[in-house]
């Protein structure tokens, strides 16, 4: 569930199975001051709800995408919208839970402060045999239980939706990019019906 700020007009983003999908980037403040910039996927949008500057709340779905178009990052994370409601006030929520299976070893290190982090690729079935891959981030004693897993544990958790901006030099010219994550704030236990 995020609840932010409609940033621009809905743009046609393809056309699959009859029909048309829209991208929508939407702002989600954080209780820091920072904010998160994630890319809705809407079908069919209400044009008055979607304008610039409403506040919503929606529900979805996290999908993740080879971008094979050579410009940007490689793996795209957008927000898939199945439900979406007026925001009745203006504080940001980011809130996400996931199931899924680990599908590269866990990458343990520390900040230069000595932080424990931990970087992990989640993998998240969804129907028709497909599998959404979504980078994930561990900070401090949950970093610590992360770095303990193997390819294949499976893995509940609970976190946010992240975007921060990176620089990167392309033919000796510096851009600017956008990288998305999953922000590990708890790990669950599993639902009964996964861990048979």
């Amino acid at each position: 569930m995020l609840r932010g700020e409609v940033l621009a007009e809905p743009k046609l983003s393809h056309h699959n199975h009859g029909v048309d999908y829209y991208l929508v980037p939407f702002r989600v403040p954080r209780l820091s001051g920072a904010e998160d910039v994630v890319n809705l996927v809407v079908s069919q949008p209400e044009q008055a709800l979607w304008q610039p500057g409403n506040w919503l709340e929606v529900g979805g779905e996290v999908r993740s995408y080879n971008n094979r178009s050579g410009q940007g990052s490689r793996l795209v994370i957008t927000m898939l919208v199945r439900e979406v409601l007026e925001a009745h006030c203006r504080e940001g929520e980011n809130h996400l839970v996931l199931s899924g299976a680990l599908c590269k070893p866990p990458v343990a290190r520390r900040t230069p402060l000595g932080r424990e982090i931990c970087d992990l690729l989640l993998a998240v079935n969804r129907p028709y045999g497909r599998a959404d891959y979504l980078p994930c981030i561990a900070w401090g004693s949950v970093a610590n239980r992360c770095a303990q897993m193997a390819v294949g544990d499976r893995l509940r958790l609970e976190g946010r939706l992240q975007s921060r901006q990176y620089h990167k030099m392309v033919d000796g010219e510096r851009q600017t990019r956008t990288a998305y994550e999953v922000s590990i704030m708890n790990l669950l236990p599993q639902e009964a019906e996964e861990e048979s």
